[in-house]
């Protein structure tokens, strides 16, 4: 066989494979949100800090059908360059944004199918005109450009921005702006790619002949990958549970390819020799995203609301009680017991 058909083929399997990716990760975002939406009804909701969900057969139908996504669409990286697999994961938007609005009930407005548009031909434009990734062979030559000076510039950079937003903005702000959430997941998943792939390359080997379980780095990224992941799923289940699942995925997709090209550049250096018209595209793409995103960010439509949950801190209430002489007295719920009577009425007001 050819090396031209052999990368014919190649290319082919990995398009499969992404297509079949994109599909079982939208599906995924409404599995898991009607999963989410099952157990918020008997126990605390997820964005208010429950796990009642991990209870839940329906989320973890949602959560299998994510993992055989990513599996998958790990699987087709390694049949066909980023630059084929990348922008067909814009293709969940798509499913997500179709079941969600039979599904779910959650309807999606002209203008946030316009900002969902934009995010696919922005995030398009980034991954097309990014630069060809560098050959790797060994777990080590990866733990090499990892301890780079800019790249671990670039990885504290991201865990201080994550713990801010998780420690500061996401108890403050998380509940009413979806970039909270998704701002965490989208710098987290950068970290993860980077770890997925060092793995990725390890199995890869090891099946080749060559055993990677024998260094500690790979290990090392492992444990950072399962950090990362299991950080990125908590902080999307609270994301979907708050936010319309139409909106949240084409903003996590967005965020979550933009962070991953800017961490791919940092470590292998990929812009090196690049083209002036090159960087100038992907900056028009990057600017395209960031429209697409605002766009959908403004014309998001709340959830329809939802029962109190009883499991939750109560807020504080004031109730107001008219005594016998007819002055207003006020008592804080939390501060004891109502008194037995609403409105004491004087008997001067039966003559």
């Amino acid at each position: 066989m050819s090396t031209a058909r052999m990368m014919y083929s190649s290319n082919l399997t990995g398009f499969i494979l992404a297509v079949v990716s994109s599909a079982f990760i939208g599906s995924s975002f409404i599995i898991k949100k009607k999963g989410l939406r099952k157990a918020g009804v008997s126990g605390p909701r997820a964005s208010s800090g429950g796990y009642g969900y991990l209870l839940e057969p329906l989320w973890w139908i949602g959560m299998i059908t994510m993992i055989v996504g990513e599996i998958a669409n790990f699987v087709a990286y390694i049949y066909a360059p980023a630059v084929l697999v990348t922008p067909l994961g814009a293709l969940s938007i798509i499913v997500s944004a179709v079941l969600a609005h039979f599904l779910l009930s959650e309807k999606l407005q002209k203008m946030g199918v316009l900002g969902c548009l934009l995010c696919i031909v922005g995030s398009t434009v980034i991954v097309l005109h990014a630069p060809a990734e560098r050959s790797i062979n060994s777990v080590e030559e990866i733990w090499e450009l990892a301890i780079q000076p800019a790249f671990l510039l670039y990885t504290a950079s991201v865990v201080a921005i994550a713990l801010v937003l998780i420690l500061y903005f996401s108890p403050r702000y998380g509940q009413t702006n979806i970039l909270v959430y998704i701002g965490i997941c989208s710098v987290i998943g950068s970290l993860t790619v980077m770890s997925v792939k060092a793995i990725g390359i390890a199995i890869k080997l090891t099946i080749d002949g060559i055993n990677q379980a024998k260094y500690f780095q790979t290990w090392i990224f492992a444990m950072v990958a399962i950090t990362c992941i299991i950080t990125q799923l908590n902080y999307l289940n609270m994301a979907l549970d708050t936010f319309n699942a139409a909106v949240v995925s084409p903003i996590y997709y967005a965020g979550f390819t933009s962070f991953t090209i800017l961490a791919s550049a940092i470590m292998f250096k990929d812009y090196s020799g690049q083209s002036a018209s090159s960087i100038v595209s992907e900056l028009c793409g990057f600017l395209t995203v960031l429209s697409g995103t605002a766009v959908l960010h403004s014309t998001r439509e709340p959830d329809p609301p939802t029962l109190p949950d009883l499991y939750a801190p109560l807020s504080p209430k004031v109730s107001w009680y008219i005594q016998g002489n007819g002055e207003q007295w006020k008592q804080k719920d939390e501060d004891g017991s109502p008194p037995n009577f609403v409105t004491i009425l004087r008997q001067d007001h039966f003559k």
